[in-house]
């Protein structure tokens, strides 16, 4: 894959998180009201569901939050002249898999390979 289609790849995908980041942070506002357990007049599964609701928006926060990070990083390899070379081994990584997840650091091969920042 070629560096500017890359580029064009990964800030459309920011961008779109930067908009999901926003709405779950929305959402995390608008569920973090009173969530008092007993309050009065409240039925315990009304309670039950604000607390899910609340644990949702929290979740989709930090993998909003984490998206953003692999995308930040790949932009700097991407700057860096390391964008779509394999973390572990070294080998390119296919343009199939680039162009499905333009963020990834990893050729196929290594896929489930933890990589080290």
């Amino acid at each position: 894959m070629d560096d500017a289609r890359a580029r064009d790849l990964l800030t459309t995908e920011l961008a779109e998180l930067d908009e999901r980041a926003r709405f779950a942070e929305r959402t995390l506002a608008d569920s973090s009201g009173d969530t008092e357990e007993g309050a009065l007049g409240q039925h315990p599964g009304d309670h039950g569901s604000e607390v899910a609701g609340t644990m949702d928006s929290e979740l989709l926060v930090d993998t909003v939050s984490e998206q953003r990070r692999l995308v930040q990083e790949a932009l700097g390899r991407l700057d860096e002249g390391t964008y779509g070379r394999c973390a572990v081994c070294g080998n390119r990584i296919d343009d199939e898999r680039l162009e499905a997840r333009p963020e990834v650091p990893t050729c196929r091969a290594h896929a489930d390979t933890p990589v080290v920042a």
